[in-house]
This record gives C-alpha cells, sequence and structure tokens, in this order.
C-alpha cells in the first residue's frame, strides 16, 4: 500500500475497526462530493518520506481546499499553482533564516526526498470546506504515527505551528528528540511570532548536534 516500512508498523492500525470505517466515510465522500487530494494523493506524505528515513515532522492541520492545491504534502502545492498566504510566509522565513533565495513553485516534494514528512493530521477535506473531514477518524491515525515517531530511537525534530499542531505536543515524550514550535504561519498569525523565529535553522542545529546531515530546504 505504502511500499515502504510504514506498511509493517501500520499494520495493526490499518486493521482496527476505527480506520476500516474511516475508509469507508472517506471513500462514500469522494464519491458524493469533490475531495481533495486526489484520492490515490491521500497517503502521498508517508509513501516519499519512510518512516526510516524521517529525521523532521512538519505537521499541518488539513488538506488545502481549494481546486488544484492540496498533493498529499502539508503546506505544499504543485508547481505553477499560486503560493498560498501561510506557504508564502514560510518562504519569506526560510529566505531570511538562510539566506537563501525565496522559491517560486510550492513543491515541497524535494524536502520529503531530505527526510522530512509533510504530514497533515486530517488527510482529506471537501471542496471548499476547511475541517469537514474532522473528527471523522483521521486524528486517530494520524496521532498513532506522531506516536511511532515519538518511539524513534535516532533523535528527530517535530516542527509544530499553530494551535491545532502545538496540541499534539503530549504526544511526544522521548526527552532525545526536539520541538520547533510557533504560532502558524497564516497572515492572520505570523506577525505574532513566527516571523524571526529562524526555524530552519534550528532544525539543521539540532541535526548537526546529533551527528546527523542537515537538510538541505532550497528548492
Amino acid at each position: 500500500m505504502l511500499n515502504n516500512d510504514w506498511d509493517l508498523l501500520l499494520k495493526e492500525e490499518f486493521s482496527k475497526s476505527y480506520f476500516q470505517e474511516l475508509v469507508s466515510k472517506v471513500k462514500k465522500e469522494y464519491e458524493e462530493y469533490e475531495c481533495y487530494p486526489a484520492i490515490h494523493d491521500v497517503f502521498h506524505a508517508l509513501r516519499l518520506t519512510s518512516y526510516q528515513n524521517t529525521k523532521v515532522l512538519i505537521l499541518g492541520q488539513d488538506p488545502y481546499h481549494n481546486p488544484s492545491q492540496a498533493m498529499g504534502l502539508a503546506f505544499s502545492v504543485k508547481k505553477g499553482i499560486m503560493l498560498p498566504p501561510s506557504l508564502k510566509n514560510i518562504f519569506l522565513e526560510l529566505s531570511t533564516d538562510l539566506g537563501v533565495k525565496c522559491p517560486v513553485s510550492g513543491d515541497l516534494t524535494k524536502w520529503t526526498s531530505e527526510g522530512v514528512l509533510l504530514l497533515n493530521a486530517i488527510l482529506s477535506v471537501r471542496k471548499n470546506s476547511p475541517l469537514s473531514h474532522q473528527s471523522i477518524g483521521w486524528e486517530t491515525f494520524t496521532d498513532s504515527i506522531i506516536s511511532l515517531l515519538n518511539q524513534k530511537q535516532t533523535p528527530m525534530v517535530f516542527v509544530l505551528w499553530g494551535s491545532f499542531a502545538r496540541s499534539k505536543k503530549g504526544l511526544i515524550t522521548n526527552s532525545i528528540h526536539f520541538i520547533v514550535e510557533n504560532v502558524h504561519p497564516s497572515p492572520l498569525s505570523s506577525y505574532r511570532g513566527f516571523m524571526g523565529s529562524k526555524p530552519f535553522s534550528k532544525i539543521n542545529q539540532f541535526l548537526q548536534i546529533t551527528n546527523q546531515k542537515p537538510i538541505d530546504f532550497t528548492l
């Protein structure tokens, strides 16, 4: 299904009754409404970044709900799509933090090959209806993923932007890991501490301290 180590790690989760019910609900939603991302991209983040290779988790809330934006990776949009406001602020901070050129494309796929898991807590959404797939079971599933990452014996970074993501902090109990948390990069809150917070250099400093290769965040 995912064609990497997540298949075995999540085997028990896939067999649970709540997950079977979730699959049925999601299939029904996709049959009756226009939903995002494309159904074959719902697990895109897990396919691209294996458990073993995950060095950084950037946790989003739910997929973009406007047409042509969501691609199964948190905060990412396909090439050629106008940058959403939150992603624009992420890129502005990336540019000032690391002194790199501000990316033009919002496709973050390259980060996944560097070991960044771009996971939304809710993996699907109905067109023009943010959080429409909240509380149908996705959070139970993604909480289990965060808990599995918490069990990793190699130190990693959990990036929690905004109150929703920060509410998952209680799942991260292993003291070897590092949490980068702040307000959400959306224009509504970014001025309250996101801009100038240097999350990317903090991530790489931690990876270097723990004898790991830093992330190449250039796009």
